[in-house]
């Protein structure tokens, strides 16, 4: 299996590489195209990691598997549903999900798998769309629940889920990952709150990657959220919520009260 990670230092120094055992080998140069090991190991308990890349956008799926589709009474969508985080939206494991200043309301966590694209992805055909993904991650996809429909004249599905840190995405990007044998397990202060299959998908990410990029130009880096499926629910301050996907790993982020604005860290 091979692992890409980010990582920073305690001063400041921020690296990425492949995991190897307990500790990261370092690489130089572009994850995504001339990346080449430079010969350095980093013990993974002596930094921090972070979101595995830096997303231009993500893209988030709605009602993307047939279990919450059937549930909602809704039917299968015939071109994948979505809507544009922004990249300052997302965080690495560990980092806290920050309550936005003055919201005192719902909000909810997602647990979902990630699309990591490799290439610049245009128009392309569902037959080759999986040479443009790079690998695979899990991704929280949180949301200030009471601003979706705060006015009833537009949903406001950007601004609920589009405030810092509220795409929470890790703790690696994995290459050799089979989706179809995989489930998404999601769980609040340690309770079990998902666990639904990813072969429930509506769309397979060969044809999220294609038909998305028949919309928009996907960027080395960019993520799509696959969607979720039953189980959301709410996070109250100082709970941790840890998504886990075997395969891939465990991303654990914890809601903590607002702070002054500032800028998250990726």
């Amino acid at each position: 299996m091979t692992s890409w990670i980010r990582f920073q230092q305690p001063h400041g120094y921020i690296g990425f590489g492949v995991l190897d055992n307990a500790s990261i080998a370092e690489y130089d140069g572009d994850m995504f195209g001339d990346a080449k090991p430079n010969g350095k190991h980093w013990p993974l308990n002596e930094v921090e990691l972070l979101s595995p890349c830096m997303p231009t956008k993500v893209v988030a799926l709605w009602n993307n598997f047939h279990a919450l589709s059937q549930k909602l009474g809704k039917a299968a969508p015939s071109h994948p549903l979505f809507l544009i985080k922004p990249p300052m939206s997302v965080i690495g494991p560990g980092a806290p999900i920050r309550r936005p200043k003055g919201y005192s309301g719902k909000i909810a966590y997602e647990g979902e798998l990630g699309i990591v694209i490799g290439k610049r992805c245009t128009n392309v055909s569902p037959e080759v769309a999986d040479d443009y993904i790079f690998g695979y991650t899990c991704i929280n996809d949180v949301t200030a629940v009471d601003l979706l429909n705060e006015d009833p004249n537009f949903a406001q599905w950007c601004r609920s889920k589009g405030f810092d840190t509220f795409s929470c995405i890790g703790p690696v990007i994995e290459r050799e990952f089979d989706w179809r044998k995989a489930s998404v397990v999601t769980r609040l202060d340690d309770v079990e709150r998902q666990n639904y299959p990813l072969s429930d998908m509506i769309f397979t990410p060969a044809e999220q990657v294609s038909m998305i990029s028949h919309d928009m130009t996907l960027m080395p880096g960019d993520v799509i959220a696959c969607g979720t499926s039953i189980g959301v629910g709410s996070i109250k301050d100082g709970s941790t919520v840890v998504v886990s996907i075997e395969g891939i790993g465990a991303l654990p982020n914890q809601l903590v009260a607002a702070r002054p604005v500032e800028a998250a860290a990726q």
